[in-house]
């Protein structure tokens, strides 16, 4: 006979995945909300630039159809992070900058309906968004799709660079607007939006979104270094293994399996972590305004970790 203990102790993570899994059908958009399971990570292809009379691509007549979400399970639209250009990119070639910043925000503008302009933050893009609501599911989405982005009230900023060429870089910022706005404002009905609006400030109330450090603020990046340290040491106290990818602000954990890498990226979303992955290693921010300590992100990931098995998700290590 199983100990009482144990019974409990299980009786009570079924009821925490339950909550897990309600909470990510609630992100997602309905279509997705009884199938994302079965969703698979394979890509479509990319589509071809389309030039209109102007001679400049028309981003408005490129896609009839689109990828599965990345959130849904389905192929994140870059399969490395995209980052913006550091300051000192941009003070090298000034012009060529102002010229691929003008070219997303037209790009943007086509693509999506929003209205975009350059940043006064360097490196960024700006997207006005109709609400806070959808600034913060974008946010969540976009992040899955490996594209560098932040939130500055009912904005979103995405990256740029002078370096950025017209049909991969570029061509990216545009492409995962336009996917991630088609889910949503194609996809997701009023009171849907409601609903994941309730969803989201319930679990800001638990604990503050973490997400990774984008600050003009040198004394947040340069703790960087030292708390993802940190972090790497935590994680693989855990008996976890942390991958060899570079990135200042975000740390990734190797688990050898795709769909467990899908899992645990979605499930840290449900969380309140942005989260992203590249092939089977799954990313966690580092956080040195809301997680100086790095603790909170460890403990979300322990307490993922201890429900994979009875959400049947494969471990590899």
């Amino acid at each position: 006979m199983e100990p009482q203990g144990l019974k409990k102790s299980r009786g009570a993570d079924r009821t925490r995945l339950e909550a897990l899994n309600q909470r990510v059908r609630t992100l997602l958009p309905e279509q997705y909300q009884d199938s994302y399971e079965d969703v698979q990570p394979v890509s479509m292809g990319s589509a071809a630039l389309k030039y209109g009379p102007d001679g400049k691509v028309a981003w408005n007549k490129m896609w009839g159809s689109f990828c599965d979400l990345a959130m849904a399970g389905g192929p994140p639209h870059k399969g490395t992070l995209l980052e913006p250009a550091t300051q000192e990119e941009i003070n090298a070639e000034p012009d060529k900058y102002r010229q691929v910043a003008e070219e997303i925000c037209r790009g943007i503008e086509l693509a999506s309906g929003l209205s975009a302009e350059p940043s006064p933050n360097s490196g960024w893009i700006r997207v006005a968004c109709v609400n806070k609501v959808t600034a913060e599911w974008l946010l969540r989405a976009i992040t899955m799709e490996n594209v560098s982005v932040r939130r500055e009230g009912t904005n979103v900023e995405l990256p740029a660079g002078p370096f950025y060429r017209l049909e991969k870089e570029i061509k990216n910022v545009i492409t995962v607007t336009a996917k991630t706005c088609h889910y949503w404002f194609g996809h997701t009905s009023l009171p849907q939006r409601y609903t994941i609006r309730d969803l989201l400030a319930a679990m800001d109330q638990q604990s503050p979104l973490l997400r990774p450090a984008w600050s003009r603020d040198g004394l947040v990046s340069a703790a960087l270094p030292a708390l993802k340290a940190k972090i790497d040491e935590m994680i693989k106290s855990t008996g976890l293994r942390t991958s060899n990818h570079q990135y200042s602000a975000w740390l990734g954990i190797e688990c050898g399996d795709i769909p467990f890498a899908i899992w645990m990226m979605r499930s840290l979303v449900a969380s309140n972590v942005l989260s992203r992955r590249e092939g089977t290693a799954y990313f966690v921010p580092v956080d040195p305004v809301r997680d100086p300590d790095g603790e909170a992100v460890v403990r979300v990931v322990s307490q993922l970790n201890a429900l994979t098995r009875i959400a049947g998700v494969s471990k590899t290590r």
